[in-house]
């Protein structure tokens, strides 16, 4: 099948369009629109021209009868639109003139956009760029997840320590959906299960409607364009006239508010039972809603049910989503008769389950009460499944065990394959959280490793470095990542190496210029910046990073004279709000900063930013300006990261453990061109057998030691000294992550760091090779294994189908 194509526009006929949406969309004239107007005529104008190929998309799948692939999500971190729709409709350059014609910046009318908020961190991003390689592949697609009106929270810092608010991201109109009144489906819960004629019936106590609304997903050229589609909960009678007449005002329009609650917020505290209800009513929620829609697809093509497996292939993205299996199997069995041998199978045959984590923690498990009372079907189907499932391989894992529902279980019994998302983690899935299932189902886990998009992750958030590649390979790379590797040849060349210091250097004085426009200060764009931007948890370690950033201070106190290499340490990152740990660690790094900052004998070649609300538009600014990524997780416990990949991929080498997808990134840059430290997965193993392992860490570590000491004291918490004692002794004590046994080995490497930024046409090569070596990490990959060795599902694109790396 050919690949679409999207007419010429000029910019006088770009400007005609935005002009027009201005008027007859928004009811303004160009005298009196402000930049909201523009930035929703702009992006109007843009999704007009996105409809076509959407439209055409649509068209050649259900011609082909493709394969579809469900790609279900409680996340979907999409970031800002405008800019990303535009470079791949090719027309970014053509709506920047457009503006300027108009006398308009482009640049403040992108800004203008607001994040959607629809998602927290790396599951979430992955997701996103998932979706625009799908697109670009031209693999049919939906993805499917939770409009959520206010999605995680906004964070603020009150006197250092963190402060949610809510995101009012759909305070305005969203400019890119459409919404679809007539798509709307009952969503059940609670109630009791009888037989009837030899037919099982829930009958629900209560029961909200998921309304669709659906956003345009459109890949590089416009080649193809899939759907991203998002459910609001909606109650089944919107108003009480009765109550109201009645002067209750409340209970008039109580089933409106309870039904919204459902797709108000993303990750509601679970810390309370209430919470618990909440959290897996969302996540049946939409995952209820999507198969019911695929099923209604499936079916409105004369689809014979038995064949399902043959033309949708549902990908659950972690373990939210894990309730589809009971679902499509209940469907199959109530609704068309299977018998629950044929219901099972037909639902293996197209479902597959991604593993996104070794924290036993973050593998789902619902008190089992409240999952009978929720879900009191699925219970039944669960209890059929897990009999199966033991008849089947004679295991001893049971999905229901100790008064727990376990979603993780679940999702491995009912995927036809399970897939980490690196090298490591993929071994280490087989070896620790599943391997008793590993054993029961030979072959059922493979690796995927992660990847991201280059449309967004560097075309579009880096123009210098992206107008040099372009000056250098070309500039086909951006629909095929590995051309990068014709980089490496100029590594030796400093023309080339001045360009790509002079990008960086670039890149940096437009990070400080935002910082100091969001109400911080200027930075020194001559010092290093050594960034560490990902959700705050332990594991990932940015207390680490504080206690050696406090080290390093008391070394520079010193020895002032002994010739530092300036450095700026960048944090960001929201804490979960019911996470002790976390906000208290947001907190310490605040509290020092003051201080630290705040020092005349060091500031000027020591600083601590932490910018409040860490998101997707945040990143695009500084992952570009970093000259240090920061990846120093417990080897181990992250599953992959794909902030290193956009790191590495914008010319910044990696301080890291090996862990995650840092090990393929160090066998790809190079080991000289990544600062490796720290244990591996197994030293962390046989150091927690050692007694007393922290305490005997920190008592070999004078350093570590007086920093510790800092901290407790109230040297950065003067008005509460004993603020972070719980923090400390948790690490004299505990300290299950192994901050203090890598400490000294995290300090040392960064004193390499210092010595290599020194020699200043050293690192910009180390820079410049990493973002040469690095192509493999490009999302496209990624769809393409997916594709080929999960879904069995083929790109309709004919440019693509002959290519070797898509099925």
């Amino acid at each position: 099948m050919s690949a679409m194509s999207i007419p010429p526009v000029s910019p006088s006929e770009f400007s005609a369009d935005i002009l027009r949406h201005l008027k007859h969309s928004l009811g303004k004239d160009d005298s009196h629109a402000s930049l909201y107007d523009w930035r929703m005529s702009l992006s109007l104008a843009l999704r007009d021209r996105v409809v076509d190929p959407w439209f055409e998309s649509t068209r050649k799948t259900y011609e082909a009868r493709g394969k579809r692939v469900y790609y279900l999500s409680m996340e979907f971190l999409i970031g800002r639109l405008i800019e990303d729709v535009a470079v791949n409709l090719g027309l970014d350059a053509v709506a920047e003139a457009a503006l300027a014609d108009l006398g308009q910046d482009y640049a403040a009318v992108v800004a203008n956009e607001p994040d959607a908020a629809l998602g927290n961190g790396g599951l979430g991003r992955l997701a996103a760029c998932f979706m625009d390689s799908l697109s670009t592949l031209g693999i049919p697609a939906y993805g499917y997840g939770i409009r959520y009106e206010h999605g995680l929270f906004e964070q603020h810092f009150e006197d250092g320590a963190q402060r949610e608010t809510a995101e009012t991201w759909l305070s305005q109109r969203h400019a890119w959906e459409f919404e679809r009144p007539e798509v709307s489906y009952p969503i059940d819960f609670g109630g009791h299960v009888f037989e009837e004629n030899g037919k099982t019936i829930w009958r629900c106590a209560e029961t909200v409607m998921a309304s669709a609304y659906d956003t345009p997903v459109i890949g590089w050229q416009a080649q193809w364009a899939n759907t991203l589609r998002l459910w609001a909960a909606k109650p089944t009678t919107a108003f009480d006239l009765a109550s109201f007449n009645r002067g209750d005002y409340i209970a008039a329009s109580a089933p409106e508010a309870l039904a919204r609650t459902i797709s108000r917020v993303l990750y509601p505290d679970d810390t309370t039972d209430i919470g618990k209800e909440l959290r897996l009513k969302q996540e049946y929620f939409f995952t209820s809603a999507s198969i019911q829609d695929l099923l209604r697809r499936f079916l409105s093509e004369g689809g014979d049910l038995n064949e399902l497996p043959d033309h949708v292939a549902i990908q659950l993205n972690d373990t939210h989503p894990a309730i589809a299996g009971p679902e499509l199997v209940r469907l199959l069995m109530d609704e068309h008769g299977f018998d629950k041998e044929a219901a099972i199978k037909t639902a293996r045959g197209c479902l597959a389950y991604t593993n996104h984590t070794l924290l036993p923690e973050a593998l789902e498990r619902w008190p089992e009460e409240l999952f009978i009372r929720i879900l009191p079907r699925h219970h039944q189907i669960i209890q059929m499944i897990e009999a199966a499932h033991l008849s089947e391989t004679g295991s001893a894992v049971r999905i229901l065990e100790h008064g727990e529902v376990k979603m993780g279980e679940l999702a491995f019994v009912m995927a036809h394959h399970v897939n980490g998302v690196s090298a490591l983690h993929s071994d280490l899935v087989k070896e620790t959280v599943f391997a008793d299932l590993h054993r029961d189902y030979p072959g059922r886990i493979i690796n995927q490793t992660n990847g991201i998009t280059p449309r967004r992750w560097l075309y579009s958030c880096n123009p210098p470095l992206r107008n040099l590649i372009n000056e250098t390979i070309g500039t086909s790379w951006p629909n095929d990542l590995q051309q990068l590797d014709g980089l490496a040849a100029h590594a030796g060349d400093p023309a080339f190496l001045d360009a790509f210091q002079a990008a960086k250097d670039s890149n940096k004085a437009r990070l400080s210029n935002w910082l100091k426009d969001h109400g911080g200060h200027a930075l020194d764009p001559e010092a290093m910046f050594d960034v560490q931007i990902k959700r705050i948890h332990e594991y990932k370690r940015q207390l680490m990073n504080l206690l050696e950033t406090v080290a390093l201070w008391n070394e520079i106190r010193d020895n002032p004279n002994a010739g530092w290499t300036p450095r700026v340490k960048i944090f960001g990152g929201k804490a979960a709000p019911g996470y002790v740990v976390a906000k208290q660690i947001i907190h310490l790094i605040n509290d020092a900063a003051k201080v630290i900052n705040a020092d005349p004998a060091t500031r000027d070649v020591l600083q601590i930013v932490y910018p409040e609300n860490y998101n997707v538009s945040m990143a695009e600014i500084l992952i570009p300006a970093t000259d240090l990524s920061e990846q120093i997780s417990t080897a181990g416990k992250e599953a992959s990261g794909t902030g290193n990949m956009k790191f590495a991929l914008n010319g910044a080498p990696t301080i890291g453990t090996l862990d995650g997808a840092n090990v393929e990134i160090r066998d790809c840059v190079g080991a000289d061109n990544f600062f490796l430290f720290g244990l591996t997965a197994a030293e962390v193993t046989a150091r927690r057998a050692e007694p007393d392992y922290a305490r005997r860490a920190i008592e070999a570590s004078p350093r570590l030691a007086r920093v510790l000491s800092q901290i407790d004291s109230g040297v950065f918490s003067p008005g509460d000294r004993g603020r972070y004692g719980d923090l400390v002794q948790g690490l004299w004590n505990h300290d299950y992550f192994l901050v203090t046994c890598d400490f000294d080995s995290y300090f040392d490497s960064q004193r390499q760091v210092d010595t290599a930024f020194a020699d200043k046409a050293g690192w910009t090569r180390m820079a410049a090779l990493n973002t040469a070596r690095v192509g493999w990490f490009s999302s496209d990959r990624t769809i393409s294994g997916y594709a080929r060795d999960i879904w069995n599902a083929p790109s309709l694109i004919a440019s693509r189908t002959s290519r070797k790396d898509v099925a």
